[in-house]
């Protein structure tokens, strides 16, 4: 009597080989690079918009896609109450700073929610990103909703993505959820440019900074995970005022400090993809 293992069948083996999946490029664009964080109220549409506008001032092409079809943050952060124009067969993205942008926000009305189940949220991004003349762009921008469920499995299975930064506070309960973002983008292939500390400390007039939700969470979470810790980016009241008023920081005061901080963001993004 042996211990010999009976051979598999070719057909077994077939289906026991991991599913491969054809990831094509948005067309019109050359890199896309996804903002997430698998947690909410972190700030990823405030970096999102105001990374796509450093990276158009600094010379760049770029498209900006609102990715969070239950919460889409965009059409406020852009003041744009306008609906895309379509042929038919494509919707044309509104141009909003000069730069491209779609939301769901656009094609339906703000106060109204969208009560989808998966099937219907994964259809709405395969028309932002397969029926979207998108234009000759260097960059396009994705503004991923939290969470870990069908419209990263969309991007991350079907789309051509060439990175995502992840943007967390400091605070442990984020961190949570950061970790496990970390970890579904790295089983499913996903390049992680780096981490973002986000809301990272107040300073006060006295001059003090203050950690509000803590310190050093994230860039020690980047170490554990053996990824790039990409920077800070102070607590500031102005960048949430400029927000609401639909003309984020980074268009509405340039020399801002937090702006300079984006500008910096941008310059290493164009650095490791323009070279």
């Amino acid at each position: 009597m042996t211990d010999k293992k009976p051979e598999l069948s070719a057909a077994m083996k077939k289906k026991l080989k991991p599913k491969k999946f054809t990831k094509n490029p948005i067309l019109g664009t050359k890199f896309t690079i996804a903002i997430s964080s698998a947690k909410g109220g972190v700030g990823k549409s405030t970096f999102a918009t105001n990374l796509a506008l450093a990276l158009k001032k600094s010379g760049c092409k770029v498209g900006l896609l609102d990715a969070d079809i239950y919460g889409p943050s965009i059409p406020k952060m852009f003041n744009i109450n306008e609906k895309p124009k379509s042929d038919g067969q494509k919707l044309e993205p509104i141009i909003k700073y000069d730069i491209q942008c779609m939301s769901i926000g656009f094609l339906t009305d703000q106060k109204t929610p969208m009560i989808w189940r998966g099937p219907m949220v994964t259809s709405a991004i395969k028309t932002f990103t397969q029926k979207v003349n998108w234009n000759d762009l260097d960059f396009i921008i994705v503004d991923m909703p939290p969470g870990t469920g069908d419209t990263q499995l969309t991007f991350a299975q079907d789309i051509k993505m060439d990175g995502a930064i992840i943007v967390s506070t400091p605070q442990e309960v984020a961190l949570l959820d950061v970790k496990r973002g970390i970890k579904m983008f790295d089983k499913l292939g996903v390049q992680i440019l780096g981490l973002v500390d986000n809301m990272s400390f107040f300073t006060g007039d006295d001059g003090k900074k203050y950690n509000i939700f803590g310190e050093g969470g994230v860039k020690t979470t980047a170490k554990e995970f053996e990824k790039k810790f990409l920077g800070e980016i102070p607590l500031n009241p102005e960048v949430g005022k400029c927000g609401d008023k639909g003309k984020p920081i980074v268009e509405d005061n340039p020399e801002h400090q937090i702006s300079k901080i984006f500008s910096n963001f941008a310059d290493k993004i164009k650095l490791f993809y323009l070279k």
